[in-house]
């Protein structure tokens, strides 16, 4: 075979000769503000589909949403890849195609994850996980490496201690992986005077998240950040056993079918005198009502074995291809009820929900090892900032408010169980 070098204008800075020089299949860069970890990281995967060996290689960029991929990261795939002989930019799709291999370099957004199903990957780059649902990498990202043997890097900057953590940690531990953290104070990418002048405009939290990657620096707007953090130093997220006694209830928040559809979320919890123990949570993201009810089945809660609770969309045509969802369950078997929205509007019932989880988070035990994904949503649920007002905007619409907003229904009802409509219940410990 004939090789041919490419000068790509690129020099790596010294923090991460390392990461380029790596051997690790899989790796971790936890980096401040303006470290530079987007352009290594853009570079390292253009590298490796300019070399790779294997027929029609397949790379991926994933960025939190697709916008913030064209954005960010596109201008440098162009800058850097767009010269190379035989290279195709097409725009439409944010890609680049190798002719002298058959390699194909795409970026894509983890807001819309449900487009990488189906195809394979040779690379990827996750980057600031910290931003992206986490099910978008087990359930989708994860599997797309298998039969190639693919390699994944996650990089971005702390937001506490959610799933990007927990990546790091594991990172740190295994020698089969590669872990970096870059932290400003030891860089020296960004002068120290500019770092001083940064302490002077930012909070002692923003600037030892941003600049110091600290995970345990708090975020501001985390609703229930710290009450997670809490039940995790109390014990009560373990191994959580269902009790066969009790009924089984599970709180939804709605989302629908086709690639654009919000996510569908579903906490399934038993109410045992005070306590309130969750046992499993379920995300999925453009599935028909089909793929919902089979989740159902295979933890064990068919018809009869478990009564659902929906929002006060649950009577809207909206979502299932006939029918309400409300309509759609009971068609399955299940006892299904509406509940009305407490409060005034959206935002109204969206305030009264986050102080109800509030005032019962002290009392919930979750079973970390089938509500991971869930916990990550409540710890990364926070509100959205105007920052050149300075005010709150209320809760940030994102992959985390899902989860969330059905965790806030689960609460409203425990505490209010006069507001369902279509069956009478009592909703505390009560036997099937």
């Amino acid at each position: 075979m004939t090789t041919q070098t490419v000068e790509l204008g690129y020099e790596a800075r010294p923090a991460f000769v390392p990461f380029h020089q790596r051997k690790q299949r899989f790796g971790c860069i936890v980096a401040h503000r303006r470290a530079g970890k987007t352009v290594a990281a853009t570079l390292d995967l253009g590298d490796a589909a300019l070399r790779c060996t294997k027929p029609d290689g397949r790379f991926a960029y994933v960025a939190p949403y697709y916008a913030q991929a064209k954005d960010v990261v596109w201008a440098y795939v162009k800058r850097y890849f767009g010269q190379i002989p035989g290279a195709s930019i097409n725009e439409g799709e944010l890609r680049v195609d190798f002719a002298h291999n058959g390699a194909r370099l795409r970026l894509y957004g983890a807001d819309n994850y449900d487009r990488l199903h189906g195809i394979y990957l040779d690379g990827v780059v996750l980057d600031e996980y910290a931003d992206q649902p986490p099910q978008a990498w087990r359930e989708v990202i994860r599997p797309a490496l298998a039969d190639r043997q693919g390699w994944a890097l996650f990089i971005g900057t702390p937001k506490g201690r959610n799933a990007f953590y927990d990546v790091y940690q594991a990172a740190v531990k295994n020698e089969d992986w590669f872990a970096l953290k870059l932290k400003a104070s030891e860089t020296g990418i960004v002068p120290e005077s500019e770092l001083a002048a940064m302490r002077q405009t930012m909070t002692a939290n923003e600037y030892n998240r941003e600049m110091e990657c600290d995970f345990d620096a708090a975020i501001e707007g985390a609703y229930y950040a710290d009450a997670i953090a809490q039940a995790r130093k109390d014990g009560r997220i373990g191994k959580v056993p269902p009790d066969p006694n009790l009924a089984h209830r599970v709180y939804c928040d709605l989302g629908g079918a086709g690639a654009k559809a919000d996510a569908f979320t579903m906490w399934v919890a038993q109410f045992v005198g005070k306590e309130i123990r969750v046992l499993h949570y379920y995300e999925a993201q453009g599935q028909p009502a089909a793929e919902h009810l089979a989740w159902l089945r295979s933890i064990g809660l068919g018809p009869g074995k478990a009564e659902i609770f929906l929002p006060h969309d649950g009577l809207s045509q909206s979502g299932p291809s006939v029918g309400t969802w409300e309509s759609t369950f009971r068609d399955a078997g299940y006892s299904a009820t509406t509940l009305r929205n407490e409060g005034s509007g959206a935002a109204g019932a969206k305030s009264v929900r986050i102080e109800a989880v509030r005032r019962l988070l002290p009392r919930v035990w979750f079973n970390e090892a089938t509500t991971q994904g869930g916990l990550d949503a409540l710890s990364a649920y926070a509100e959205k900032r105007d920052e050149k007002r300075g005010i709150g905007l209320g809760p940030d619409h994102n992959w985390a408010s899902h989860g969330a907003d059905a965790f806030g229904l689960l609460c409203v009802a425990y505490e209010e169980p006069s507001q369902s409509w279509g069956t009478a219940l009592n909703y505390r410990s009560n036997p099937i």
